[in-house]
């Protein structure tokens, strides 16, 4: 069942997500060569603490960071730890907080250094991917029109969406319904109604679609071993157009 959040949640809601945003915003502003992806993690820690928040990810189903950081190759779920990001690495980092009683969910995939256009370029699409979704996430569409806005941006660009891992309602829970595909026909499945909150995160590869998960039980790599771009917001359902709930506060 799709939970529909009331005036009073979805403001809750707005606290937690921004709050969420602004601690990935500053995580990802440390990525850069020579940096371990633990350190990102510790001051993820750090920043949660600050904020009085509790680190979604971290203990959920056993899960040792605070923080997935997935570089190159590595689509999500990435464990952080020793790993050198080096110069020309994309890294994915996805991180939620909770706070208030509820889930804020976001991502974002940054460069270290100079990338390959082709690279950027992924990036690039990717969060074309995440826009296009977003303005199909409106009172009256369907799910499916979400989920088919993301395919045709990824493969008119050559990419290819991850079909494994999934989009999600969140709201007091991470993990809620509906399950949100980044492929699919239009016009399928519920229909949409102001006050669903969705996490809306598109996984778009440079190669085959295929993925696999590393001997950690967790890493997500694609089966080729070609870069993932991981891009995502939290957002709630509109009347007239989404409103996107993961925005930073870039003055604290």
């Amino acid at each position: 069942m799709i939970k529909i959040k009331n005036q009073s949640e979805l403001a809750a809601m707005r606290i937690a997500a921004k709050k969420t945003a602004t601690i990935l915003h500053k995580v990802a502003a440390r990525v850069a060569p020579g940096v371990t992806t633990g350190e990102l993690d510790d001051y993820a820690a750090e920043l949660a603490r600050e904020e009085k928040g509790r680190c979604a990810f971290y203990g959920y189903h056993g899960f040792s960071g605070r923080i997935c950081s997935s570089v190159n190759e590595e689509v999500v779920h990435g464990v952080p730890g020793k790993r050198v990001i080096r110069d020309g690495d994309i890294v994915s980092i996805d991180f939620g907080l909770v706070y208030g009683g509820f889930v804020g969910d976001t991502a974002i995939t940054v460069p270290a250094g100079e990338i390959d256009p082709e690279v950027q370029r992924l990036l690039d699409v990717t969060k074309e991917c995440l826009d296009a979704s977003i303005a199909k996430a409106v009172e009256g569409n369907r799910l499916g029109d979400i989920s088919n806005a993301c395919q045709v941006v990824a493969e008119n660009a050559g990419f290819s969406v991850v079909r494994d891992f999934v989009g999600h309602g969140i709201g007091r829970e991470m993990h809620e319904d509906p399950q949100i595909p980044n492929y699919g026909p239009p016009g399928r499945g519920p229909v949409l109604k102001a006050g669903m909150t969705f996490a809306i995160e598109p996984m778009i590869n440079l190669g085959v679609h295929h993925t696999q998960t590393l001997d950690d039980g967790w890493t997500v790599v694609t089966k080729d071993r070609k870069p993932s771009a991981h891009f995502e917001h939290t957002v709630a359902i509109g009347k007239e157009k989404a409103e996107i709930l993961t925005i930073p506060d870039l003055d604290s």
